[in-house]
């Protein structure tokens, strides 16, 4: 038995292709017919690595008589999260509006005009635990729809009216005492045994250990890069790491980092790698750059297209069971390495008899173990026997936005190592995009079977531009910035508001019931704080007057959104140093004796940086020795032949560091 969803190209939808239930997906034949049937519309929205859409979905929307209650009073409609942001977006305020919070599967139900009047995540098939059974739900609603419509209809317009009302734009222009009140705020929150912030569940949140690294060295503060180092340290050491294939969980279920909810997403992992990449660069802890190696490996071995492009995620579940694919018994262990040696590597991963997780073991090195590579042979070997144990669904859609994060992560691994095989990914995956996943200057959200989904959102402009710009500063291509600068002004025609900010989704997107403009910052940066990045950054590659001002102007509206909780805002806050603390332009001319690995890791990271294999005529050898030409806000130093070494420890009193680190980056 097949749905409508069969014919669709999401790995979610299919999944729910041969339930009982008569799914149809977001279009406008579900919504005609609703009305012509005057039923109510139930919409459910997931995606496919998340574990509790499994749950409802194998204890409700596999169950016959759940599913003929659903046919016989509702329209149902199913929707990717990944696919339609835009319809996650508004559909998640309204859920939280009902409930005071969200999640997935988020359950909405609605008028055939799309105006919600009840809205909850997961329902368990029968009452239990003071939770409604999504049955007699069903039922409840269907008997007010037919006897007590009113009430569902007035409560559905009020709703909207109030989302529909707009918050008055502060005029208050750029606050640059923004990024000190954030520092303030997690270092309130910030949990010092264990890393993190706050208390479980613990995300990684690395945008903002990103903000947190950029802030300590420009205000030469020394308290808060411990508060970073101390939370990548946990992270390694905990289970939402895979010490044994690498990379990293959603995010940890505990306070310590040990018990993950297992499923991978594309986007942690990129931007956990730039945060790992980062931190080595500033401290020379080899075991955060070995961290980001790692992640990387595991990228490029089971999440990268043959094509170029990256995967979307892995599954929490596998075997019908949370973590499957990933936990281990005692005696799993020494069946497979032997006693000895298997008894060694408990000892150090912190594997027992009576297990860490639902009586099996994560592996985790939280005793204080070294971190190192003392177990790669073994690694190996428990590496092969779990492909073959359990089977690990893969989300292969391939999103626009995440894939250009990842090209932002290998770009600075090429630059902190100089190892070319990460910009050679990059670059592929670049190409896969420029390939699959635009049209000129139209992007799309996501492809997958050489098949491309809907228009892009705000988030696909905003991370695309970004990539570009990434790309640009590690190889000064002017290609890069060139598209970058097409890319912003299609984003401006089609998001842009005019009182301030960007709409989610734009002119050639299809509308909805109210029109989103986010700005706070989640698992992922908001595309409205990538903007602000993007058009700081652009505003500084070229001389555009009309740039600087939608920068200033974006700047100063996200002071006003961020102004009442600036934490929640770190990629903004980012943007606002880079717009105080204006990066280098660095342009290297190599001599015969030097080749560009070993220039390429001497650089700030925080810089644009070209690298010339010959002289020029405007740049030209000094002494016949590399030649480093150094420009900071349009004006330039003298040609020099020496540039601050690698740096071996934290040392924020050395100016030299600064230098080295942030490319002398100086306030306006």
């Amino acid at each position: 038995m097949y749905n409508r969803l069969k014919e669709q190209n999401s790995p979610y939808l299919l999944q729910h292709s041969e339930n009982p239930v008569d799914w149809y997906p977001w279009c406008d034949e579900a919504f005609e017919k609703a009305a012509q049937e005057d039923k109510p519309i139930f919409l459910s929205i997931g995606y496919s690595t998340c574990h509790w859409c499994h749950v409802m979905a194998h204890e409700s929307f596999e169950n016959k008589e759940i599913a003929d209650l659903l046919n016989q009073f509702f329209i149902a409609v199913k929707v990717d999260r990944e696919e339609r942001p835009d319809i996650d977006s508004v559909y998640m305020s309204v859920c939280q509006a009902f409930t005071g919070n969200g999640g997935w599967p988020m359950s909405i139900f609605m008028t055939p005009q799309q105006k919600p009047f009840f809205a909850g995540t997961y329902f368990p098939p029968s009452s239990q635990y003071g939770m409604i059974g999504f049955g007699q739900l069903l039922l409840t609603i269907a008997d007010r729809w037919k006897n007590n419509r009113t009430a569902l209809t007035e409560s559905a317009d009020n709703l909207l009216a109030a989302l529909k009302q707009k918050s008055p734009l502060a005029d208050s222009g750029i606050d640059s005492s923004l990024p000190e009140q954030a520092v303030e705020l997690f270092q309130q929150s910030f949990d010092a045994e264990n890393g993190g912030f706050g208390t479980a569940p613990k995300f990684p949140a690395a945008h903002n250990l990103i903000f947190l690294m950029l802030y300590a060295y420009l205000n030469q503060d020394n308290k808060i890069f411990p508060m970073v180092s101390r939370t990548l340290e946990q992270m390694r050491r905990g289970g939402i790491f895979d010490h044994i294939g690498y990379g990293f969980s959603r995010y940890s279920t505990d306070e310590y980092f040990l018990a993950p909810h297992f499923e991978k997403m594309l986007y942690d992992n990129a931007l956990l790698m730039i945060a790992y990449s980062a931190a080595y660069k500033l401290s020379g802890n080899i075991s955060f750059l070995d961290t980001a190696r790692k992640t990387a490996d595991y990228i490029l071995r089971e999440m990268t297209d043959e094509s170029g492009g990256f995967y979307a995620a892995q599954d929490a579940d596998s075997s019908g069971r949370e973590g499957e694919y990933y936990i281990w018994t005692q005696e799993e262990i020494y069946k497979l390495l032997g006693d000895e040696k298997g008894r060694l590597f408990c000892q150090h991963f912190g594997i027992t008899k009576d297990g860490n997780f639902e009586g099996k073991n994560i592996p985790n090195i939280l005793n204080g173990n070294e971190i190192n590579d003392a177990f790669e042979e073994e690694k190996k070997i428990l590496y092969d026997y779990r492909k073959k144990r359990a089977e690990l669904h893969l989300d292969d859609k391939i999103i626009t936005s995440w894939n250009a994060l990842m090209i932002c992560a290998l770009s600075i691994l090429y630059r902190v190592t100089g190892e070319r095989m990460y910009l050679d990914a990059a670059r592929r995956a670049q190409e896969f995009i420029d390939k699959n996943l635009a049209d000129k200057n139209i992007l799309y959200v996501s492809c997958r079977k050489g098949k491309h989904s809907v228009n892009g959102f705000l988030d696909d402009y905003a991370y695309e531009m970004a990539a570009l710009l990434c790309l640009y500063d590690m190889c000064g291509q002017p290609c890069d910035l060139e598209r970058a600068l097409e890319l912003c002004k299609e984003a401006e025609e089609q998001f842009a508001d005019d009182e301030g900010g960007y709409y989610l989704y734009g002119t050639k997107n299809s509308r909805l019931i109210t029109r989103p403009k986010e700005s706070y910052d989640g698992a992922m940066p908001s595309g409205n704080s990538v903007m602000a990045y993007c058009l700081v950054r652009l505003s500084q590659a070229v001389a555009d007057d009309n740039l600087k001002a939608e920068a200033k102007k974006q700047l100063a509206y996200l002071s006003s959104q961020s102004a009442h909780y600036p934490a929640g805002f770190s990629m903004f806050l980012t943007a606002l140093l880079y717009d105080e603390y204006p990066p280098e332009k660095i342009t290297v001319v190599l001599s015969e004796e030097d080749d560009e690995r070993k220039i390429i890791t001497k650089l700030p990271l925080y810089s644009q940086v070209t690298i010339l294999q010959h002289e020029t005529d405007k740049y030209k050898l000094l002494n016949n020795k590399t030649t480093y030409y150094i420009c900071r806000d349009h004006a330039c130093l003298p040609p020099t032949n020496k540039i601050v070494s690698q740096i071996n420890s934290f040392d924020l009193s050395s100016y030299a560091l600064t230098n080295f680190i942030f490319g002398g980056m100086q306030r306006r």
